[in-house]
């Protein structure tokens, strides 16, 4: 049985290329950004898009055993105005779940068999934590009580009228071979529609392709943990440090002296969470050469291998035309750490194909 997938919210591909490295066909796309779309057309020719998701039926497109969807997040961040799945951006979480309904109700609930939606760690507290509430409500079609606590935690799952769910929160500094050094929490959320096997999908371990395997070489380190004294290698040790540049303009002007000094990072930090509107910077020098450093920006490149994803894979449109930096790095700090869409995909792959 040959496995298919379909990718709402698609971005630049990184659910379908976590797909296919695991032998599953990614069959269309739904996206309405031109330059992701041009990127993924040119990494997936075959793949059909299908354009502006409050456009779609379910019932009128392919049916395909998996859906994926990482649905806005700017009304769920920490860092936006919090309208929850009431803003107009985070509510198209809503044509989603829509989509997938009348696809099971046009295939006598035959497809899709698994559902993922990804989102920021805020999706848990916007809205007075109710949100996620209905995010569940949504898949299982069942009333789900808040938790005793009142918060909801970092791994759970629920069963409900028509779905098996789990959900994980995953932050990308703890995942793919060698790990990746971007700090990026986010919740992944399987809904089972054909068992129970949500929480083995998404809480078994497995192993995964190396990101090598992917073209990715030589990617940044800020880890302090294999540094060797320069006097032992006889060569210069270079350090890294990189700046939550957004923390720093809000300390500033707030005259936060203890919050800006804490937007500095540490050599042996992670990146901060690349994000489409904010610059990512660092500064770079060797050990003993200290005023010698400078500060710079992330390149492109240098924002894929943050991202667990080949090298130049933003690079060029589907005509070979280059893509400009920033829209390249936009794409990006919209994009999914591609080691924990492909846990997810190989363990989506296992219990489907037993």
């Amino acid at each position: 049985m040959t496995l298919t997938l379909g990718s709402l919210f698609d971005g630049i591909g990184v659910f379908p290329l976590a797909a296919s490295r695991q032998g599953i066909v990614p069959l269309w796309a739904s996206e309405i950004e031109k330059v992701p779309i041009s990127i993924t057309k040119r990494h997936f020719p075959d793949m059909k898009h299908l354009g502006d998701i409050t456009k779609l039926k379910g019932s009128e497109i392919p049916p395909v055993h998996i859906i994926t969807f990482g649905s806005p997040c700017q009304n769920l961040s920490t860092i936006g105005f919090r309208e929850g799945l009431a803003g107009n951006k985070s509510g198209l979480f809503y044509h989603a779940i829509r989509i997938i309904k009348e696809m099971r109700c046009a295939t006598n609930g035959i497809f899709p068999v698994i559902a993922v939606w990804e989102n920021v760690a805020g999706a848990f507290s916007s809205n007075h934590r109710m949100d996620f509430k209905s995010v569940l409500e949504s898949f299982t079609d069942t009333k789900i009580p808040m938790p005793d606590s009142g918060r909801w935690a970092r791994t759970g799952m629920v069963r409900g009228n028509c779905a098996d769910v789990c959900w994980r929160l995953m932050d990308a500094q703890y995942w793919g071979e060698p790990t990746l050094v971007q700090r990026r929490k986010r919740v992944f959320v399987v809904a089972d529609f054909g068992g129970q096997r949500a929480a083995e999908i998404l809480l078994k371990p497995r192993e995964l392709h190396t990101l090598s395997d992917i073209g990715t070489k030589g990617r940044l380190s800020t880890t302090g943990a294999d540094r060797i004294p320069s006097a032992e290698t006889g060569r210069k040790i270079p350090v890294l440090c990189p700046f939550e540049e957004r923390r720093m303009r809000s300390c500033a002007k707030g005259k936060d002296v203890p919050g800006f000094l804490r937007s500095f990072g540490r050599a042996d930090d992670p990146f901060p969470t690349l994000l489409a509107g904010a610059v990512n910077i660092f500064s770079f020098w060797y050990e003993g050469k200290e005023k010698d450093g400078f500060i710079r920006y992330l390149t492109p490149l240098e924002c894929e291998r943050l991202m667990g994803l080949p090298d130049y894979w933003t690079k060029f449109n589907y005509l070979g035309e280059t893509n400009s930096d920033n829209a390249r790095c936009t794409a990006l700090g919209n994009a999914i750490a591609l080691p924990c869409a492909e846990y997810i995909m190989a363990g989506i792959k296992e219990v489907l194909e037993e």
